[in-house]
């Protein structure tokens, strides 16, 4: 059976490790990377490989950035007593972008799924509980995905803030059921920030 040089086979593997992309996806990656000039390969390699050596994850909301505390957590100017909480670090883009929301975030590093094999105690909930005394926190604002995991997480959340003093919203249901918050346009996100629920 025809295979591959080493050297295609090897990226191939490497790339198909990512989420989303399958070995069809790989192959046209790793065809139309083959057809770069020298340049622009070395480009790319070098922002891959200073991406770990300049991105910091804060040590305060778990968002990646590269400072900590990160550009939110350290700018003065933001709200102090709402706590938004996603799942990853480009819900906070998408947030920010809407320019409906001046407060604090908090990423939780995922979802809880079973599919994936991770639980509650991996992602930072309990972190989550720890800011809410020591910053004097009085709203939490649950942005998860309306998908099964995102429903989930915020069963767990709940369920984890229970008994704290702080008035806990969720996004309003602008956002379509299976909706990613990262991808939806900002009219419809700034909505979902304005009208949020009592959760």
């Amino acid at each position: 059976m025809a295979t591959y040089p080493p050297a295609i086979s090897r990226l191939l593997d490497a790339l198909t490790t990512l989420p989303g992309v399958g070995p069809k996806t790989a192959e046209r990656y790793v065809f139309s990377l083959l057809r770069q000039s020298p340049q622009r390969l070395h480009e790319l390699s070098e922002a891959v490989e200073h991406l770990r050596d300049r991105i910091v994850l804060c040590s305060r909301c778990h968002t990646f950035d590269e400072q900590n505390p990160c550009r939110y957590c350290s700018d003065k100017n933001r709200e102090t007593t709402t706590i938004c909480v996603v799942t990853d670090s480009p819900d906070v883009i998408a947030i920010e972008h809407t320019g409906a929301y001046k407060g604090q975030y908090h990423v939780l590093g995922g979802t809880v799924s079973a599919m994936e094999g991770r639980g509650p105690d991996q992602l930072f909930i309990r972190d989550l509980v720890e800011r809410i005394a020591k910053e004097g926190i009085t709203e939490i604002i649950l942005a998860m995905n309306p998908d099964i995991e995102g429903e989930t997480t915020t069963l767990y959340l709940k369920k984890a803030l229970e008994g704290q003093p702080v008035k806990i919203t969720q996004l309003a249901r602008g956002i379509p059921q299976g909706g990613d918050v990262t991808y939806l346009d900002e009219a419809t996100l700034s909505e979902a920030i304005s009208h949020r629920q009592t959760a």
